[in-house]
């Protein structure tokens, strides 16, 4: 009876212990010594024909990997149903002065089932998903693609990429698919903006719906091909006017991206395609204020080696400003840039890997992207103005992964 008693005990300990949440500690560690030197140049061709050159070598992290320290769990609640928490925060390990302040890489909970997945909170948009997985760099260190930087980055005063959504958007309410459809994958999510709406909302200044995204992702996966499609909206604002007379005014960043891979055994390939458009929402409707689109492409490879692969990818981004033709003048070229990164992984284990990458951005007619965070580019010399020109970095380093 007693014997009885304890095997009925032991069982009942066990179901218990299998509905209890399973928690992880999770993080990456990665540290690469980096050196970037960006190139400008004077503009006007009837002077001095000035070259300035800033540079900086320093420790960085997140050259192969972001770094990061998380922690996740998942609950079985039966029936093929389970909740879990994802909570990760950025780290910079270079300087030990980032720890655990914030988790702006994403903080969600979700309830999963054969229905698919509902997630709730900040978390990676649809359109970052695409560009990372159709970059062999994903997006990480010196090598990531431009397209991202370049719908980050303002250009000559324009204010593009001033929205705060577009590679992460807060307060979200996500759905994902199930993962049994034969090979088709996607997630929609909608982000509120939480901006408090009055009856005079019209005669504010900012816009109400700022913050706001929209945006969806659909795909197909099987055997070596892989291609997905997304498009996202990012509420945002823009100001015109300057000192007393600035006014914020609402606009939206509409972005479409087309991805696939195809993985041959000795060499995946990489495309993306990709097309944004600011469009700004004038205070007086009789202005024109006019759209600036910007349209981005990314080729690359990933070659297996050993141990080890090789990494390469080419990408270029242009910008249209739309300017009205004038009727006794020439408007100028709009900013384009291109960039060709090279770089070698070499996995000591599945966790442990030295990496080295060699990154080179080359500007035109204003446009001022740079190889990651590297130092500004100098705008004046003896009073004569400077435009960007190139942008050349190298990094090399070790990521840890546990």
């Amino acid at each position: 009876m007693k014997k009885s008693l304890l095997v009925l005990a032991a069982l009942a300990a066990c179901g218990a212990a299998s509905a209890q949440s399973t928690v992880t500690l999770f993080g990456v560690v990665d540290a690469a010594v980096r050196n970037v030197s960006n190139k400008s140049v004077s503009t006007n061709v009837f002077g001095p024909g000035y070259s300035v050159k800033a540079s900086r070598t320093e420790l960085a992290n997140s050259g192969l990997s972001s770094s990061r320290l998380g922690f996740r769990g998942v609950e079985d609640l039966g029936g093929g149903l389970s909740a879990s928490f994802w909570l990760e925060a950025p780290i910079t390990n270079d300087d030990g002065a980032t720890g655990i302040s914030s988790f702006s890489r994403r903080s969600t909970v979700s309830l999963a089932g054969s229905f698919g997945e509902i997630r709730l909170g900040r978390d990676k948009t649809t359109t970052v998903l695409n560009e990372e997985q159709f970059d062999p760099f994903a997006d990480t260190g010196i090598g990531g693609s431009l397209i991202i930087d370049a719908n980050e980055t303002s250009v000559s005063g324009t204010g593009y990429g001033s929205n705060s959504t577009y590679k992460r958007a807060g307060n979200m309410v996500q759905y994902y698919l199930p993962r049994n459809l034969g090979g088709f994958y996607g997630n929609v999510g909608y982000a509120l903006h939480e901006n408090t709406r009055t009856s005079a909302s019209f005669a504010t200044a900012a816009s109400t719906d700022t913050g706001r995204h929209i945006g969806g992702r659909i795909g197909y996966a099987a055997g070596p091909l892989d291609v997905a499609a997304s498009y996202a909206q990012n509420d945002t604002s823009f100001t015109t006017g300057t000192g007393a007379a600035a006014v914020a005014r609402p606009g939206k960043v509409k972005t479409f991206n087309l991805g696939a891979t195809y993985d041959f055994g000795v060499a995946k390939l990489f495309g993306e395609y990709s097309r944004s458009k600011d469009q700004r929402d004038p205070l007086n409707p009789f202005t024109v204020v006019p759209d600036v689109d910007l349209t981005g492409y990314l080729i690359g490879v990933m070659v297996p080696i050993g141990p080890g692969q090789i990494r390469a990818s080419y990408s270029q981004v242009k910008y249209d400003f739309n300017r009205v033709p004038t009727l006794f003048g020439v408007n100028p070229a709009d900013p384009k840039a291109n960039k060709l990164a090279v770089g070698y992984v070499h996995n000591l284990s599945k966790r442990t890997a030295l990496y080295a990458t060699v990154a080179r951005v080359s500007n035109k007619n204003g446009a001022g992207l740079t190889i990651g965070a590297g130092p500004s580019f100098s705008t004046t010399f003896n009073g004569t103005a400077l435009q960007a020109k190139s942008s050349m970095g190298y990094e090399f380093g070790i990521r840890h992964a546990f």
